[in-house]
């Protein structure tokens, strides 16, 4: 008896460039390669495939790989399987079918995608100012203690349970909420029930909630200038007109406001008791007007506390929420400097009032904070751990920045003035008039190895570009040693361009 055999397809002829090297999965890579073959019609509409024994073959691939590329194809209607016939292209193709580049391959024209105007603003500004590296002077560094380490351990230890868990409240664990309230109203001032408390991820979702919640696209916002980079961010993608005002000794400039040169925004957004970046503080008589101003226009104030536990002279001066008696005032705070950043945990206290509008719009943002961070910073605080933790963190970053500002005055006195702060984890220093491009020095710094960043990117409608803001929290003295000296080099040998 004499087999009659089948005649070859003219897909038999075809050759996948298969690329071993490719982090890609050869599956993945031969059904690139088919659909590819698909979209430029070298592979038609009803043309049969090789079976796996003979494409394994003539392809040098295994079956099974060859196999899962079939099934992709067919899953994807690319392909269709007829039962004792084979695998065969699909006989209807959209003529709209592109081909797709492999991973890592030089990719196809590029396509101009739209995106929001507010988008493409933050784009215009550039890069992150933060680099990710640890590198000398880089900001929100935590220094680690591994005393509160061992404690925060063993608390983590009793909330690891699976079994039980489901969504949390809306505004977060209540005996977290609690903790928050009694911490506050100790060290803060700030008077508020569980109720007004509401846990977010960080600073940066309160602000985004309570900026939803308080504004409408279009409304005016008042920020200091220079203005922490995120908040106006946060500000624009919500469609908010932002207005700068300046910030000199004694924080936000409010002579403007009463002399009537600025109309009554909806939000005034500041960082009163250490403004970033330029560290100064809201004096009482600014705070006293700035609150007064805010109850006789109908204004909302949003206070970012973010590091009121670092404060190396004299008493903090009272919050703004504490001063206040017309419940304009919202306050946010984190613990992502005082305990780890990776915690993600910060808080937003809100007027009795708005608590029922914030509960409504909040699962829209973020149906609840996570509940077992909650409950670990809860027992910490519950415990009386944080106080002890706070006393020493404070001496250590008070050696931080004592240690940098004596190398700084001793190497570079010629070419900036340092600003000490009595509180934060960040320091400012000052053009003596030997420069005056903080964004060339900042670029030609980190071609060293060192992070300064330039505060004239944080500008609203200042023209300042004398000044750069140095981190020294986790500051080794080989770092701040090392750091120094390849600064001084920078401006000893004028390793950049001033425009």
């Amino acid at each position: 008896m004499i087999l009659k055999r089948r005649r070859e397809e003219p897909s038999a002829g075809f050759q996948p460039a298969i690329d071993p090297s490719s982090a890609a999965p050869l599956p993945r890579q031969l059904y690139l390669l088919l659909r590819n073959a698909v979209a430029e019609k070298r592979l038609t509409a009803g043309q049969r495939l090789p079976s796996t024994r003979l494409a394994s073959a003539e392809w040098k691939i295994s079956r099974g790989v060859i196999a899962e590329a079939y099934e992709i194809l067919i899953a994807e209607g690319f392909a269709v399987a007829r039962h004792g016939s084979g695998t065969y292209i699909a006989p209807s193709i959209p003529e709209s079918v592109a081909r797709i580049d492999q991973p890592g391959g030089e990719g196809v024209c590029p396509i101009r995608r739209t995106v929001s105007a507010a988008a493409t603003a933050i784009l215009t500004r550039g890069p992150s100012l933060e680099p990710q590296k640890a590198l000398p002077f880089v900001t929100g560094r935590i220094a680690h203690d591994e005393r509160t380490a061992r404690l925060l351990n063993r608390i983590a230890a009793r909330h690891v349970n699976y079994a039980f868990e489901g969504y949390g409240d809306i505004q977060g664990e209540n005996a977290l909420r609690a903790a928050i309230g009694a911490h506050l109203a100790v060290s803060r001032g700030v008077r508020c029930t569980p109720d007004q408390v509401f846990i977010t991820a960080g600073t940066q979702q309160a602000l985004d909630l309570a900026f939803r919640v308080l504004m409408t696209p279009g409304d005016t916002a008042i920020v200091e200038d220079p203005c922490y980079p995120p908040a106006r961010q946060c500000l624009a993608l919500n469609g908010i007109n932002v207005v700068g005002l300046p910030v000199d000794r004694d924080g936000l400039d409010t002579e403007r406001l009463l002399v009537g040169a600025i109309p009554p925004p909806s939000v005034f957004y500041v960082t009163p008791s250490n403004q970033y970046p330029v560290g100064s503080v809201l004096s009482l008589s600014r705070r006293l007007g700035l609150l007064a101003y805010a109850e006789e226009n109908d204004c909302w104030i949003v206070e970012d506390d973010y590091d009121s536990e670092f404060r190396y002279q004299g008493h903090p001066i009272a919050s703004l929420h504490g001063l206040d008696k017309a419940n304009r005032v919202l306050y946010t705070g984190t613990f992502s400097k005082a305990l780890l950043p990776s915690l993600r945990i910060g808080y937003l206290v809100v007027p009795a009032d708005l608590v029922g509008a914030f509960r409504a719009v909040r699962p829209a943002v973020d149906r609840c904070p996570p509940t077992f961070q909650q409950r670990v910073i809860a027992d910490f605080l519950e415990e009386g751990y944080f106080p002890a933790h706070l006393r020493r963190l404070r001496e250590r970053l008070r050696a931080s920045r004592d240690m940098l500002t004596g190398f700084l005055t001793e190497r570079m006195a010629e070419h900036v003035h340092v600003l000490l702060p009595d509180q934060g984890i960040n320091l400012t220093v000052k053009s003596t008039g030997t420069w005056r491009n903080d964004t060339a020095v900042s670029s030609a710094a980190l071609k060293k190895g060192v992070v300064v960043m330039p505060l004239s990117r944080m500008n609203v409608a200042s023209t300042d570009t004398s000044r750069l803001l140095l981190g020294f929290s986790a500051l080794s003295e080989q770092e701040a040693d090392q750091g120094t000296w390849l600064l001084a080099e920078v401006f000893r040998r004028k390793a950049f361009v001033d425009g």
